[in-house]
């Protein structure tokens, strides 16, 4: 790989990590910040509504779409947003928690709304940067920008947080999200051939994108290909607290061990998707959270040790971190010209969707059924989705050639 090729995979390393930093930390910190101030199990259970941003965020996609033909176009959507972002961060530092807590609020959920419009052009922008061999790199650093801010922001600043505070804290998360613009600003490449594009992109080329021709396919891949282990990742932290083990010991093993190693596995799962196409490591990976499942069936039924439990953790956020590369290069193979963050963000956005549904219901067959019953329909599921990507897909589809423009 040339040095070009290499300086392109860092700016968008840089952008990915910047976005999901400041989000991390404060899906993590707010939590323990209300349950210290006495606020209820509802009002911390609601908090899942900020991310709203992120699972609606489809609805203005087509407007950057349609707004953007240049480099220039996309830089001007990802360093306004990410300003916007940074402002917000640090305009809530001067905020007191509990005296100001519904203007912190409502500020985080915009702060987030500036975040999810970097995402769409960061994600278009790659789309377009990248040749179809090079995507599942691209896709590495968006996994890796994904695992590692979650690191950082859930995990050091975390530590940080109870030593500064969040008065002093926040304003050098809001710094780092400047610094992180920095390699985009030296970010060159061509420009867009407009020749390509046939029209501007339109709120109804969301509807549109569920009537293109075998599409069906990929979306119910996007839809079951994680559901083989969302259901253990969401019971995981419980499965551990009836094991009996405390706060500390979860969050080493889950936390650090387990994030580390999707960070890992997602930079291994780019160039295994690039080595062996996108056929073989749709299987590869599926056989892999498959066999997460049953392992988790299999220590369920007695009382596993420390290592055999770091041994299923390895298995289990090596098998997420490599499946998110195969789903986000597929993804990027299925964007039309002219509407590639509106595509992108549609699929990823089924994705979030499918996951959530699959994580609430884990709940209740976890406690129906107990860990044997939920283990075990993880274990269907991922039999399914393996059986579906044998039947349906083909491997003379990685020889296609990708259609969209380039940058």
């Amino acid at each position: 790989m040339n040095t070009r090729n290499i300086q392109k995979l860092f700016t968008f390393f840089c952008l990915y990590i910047a976005q999901t930093i400041p989000m991390s930390f404060f899906s993590t910190v707010i939590p323990v910040m209300m349950r210290q101030d006495n606020f209820s199990l509802t009002s911390i259970g609601l908090l899942q509504l900020i991310k709203l941003p992120w699972v609606l965020k489809f609805l203005w996609s087509p407007f950057i779409d349609g707004s953007s033909t240049t480099l220039k176009d996309y830089k001007r959507w990802i360093f306004s947003s990410e300003l916007v972002y940074a402002i917000i961060i640090f305009a809530v530092s001067f905020l007191e928690f509990k005296t100001n807590f519904l203007t912190i609020l409502i500020l985080i959920i915009i702060s987030f709304v500036a975040s999810a419009t970097q995402d769409i052009a960061t994600d278009a922008l790659a789309v377009l940067s990248f040749s179809r061999k090079d995507k599942s790199l691209a896709n590495s650093m968006q996994s890796m920008g994904s695992f590692g801010g979650t690191l950082i922001g859930s995990g050091l600043l975390l530590l940080l947080f109870k030593h500064l505070g969040w008065n002093s804290l926040l304003p050098y998360v809001a710094v780092f999200v400047i610094i992180a613009l920095i390699p985009l600003y030296f970010y060159k490449g061509r420009s867009i051939n407009e020749k390509h594009i046939r029209q501007k992109a339109r709120l109804s080329d969301v509807i549109y994108f569920f009537t293109q021709k075998r599409i069906w396919r990929q979306i119910v891949f996007l839809i079951f290909y994680y559901s083989g282990l969302i259901g253990t990742l969401a019971m995981l932290k419980p499965y551990l607290v009836d094991l009996g083990y405390n706060m500390k010991e979860i969050g080493v093993m889950v936390g650090i061990l387990g994030t580390f190693t999707g960070f890992l596995c997602s930079f291994a799962g780019g160039i295994i998707v690039r080595k062996l196409g996108r056929y073989t490591s749709r299987i590869l990976f599926a056989v892999c959270i498959l066999s997460s499942a049953c392992y988790f069936y299999i220590i369920s039924w007695f009382t596993p040790n420390i290592a055999m439990l770091h041994a299923g953790i390895l298995l289990l956020w090596g098998s997420y971190g490599m499946a998110t590369i195969v789903v986000y290069t597929t993804a990027m193979d299925c964007v039309r010209p002219g509407r590639e963050g509106t595509d992108f963000t549609i699929q990823t956005v089924l994705t979030h969707l499918s996951s959530m549904l699959i994580a609430i219901s884990s709940g209740k067959l976890a406690d129906h059924f107990g860990y044997h019953g939920l283990f075990l329909f993880e274990i269907i599921l991922a039999t399914c989705s393996l059986i579906y990507i044998l039947i349906a897909f083909k491997r003379k589809k990685d020889n296609e050639t990708g259609s969209t423009r380039k940058i």
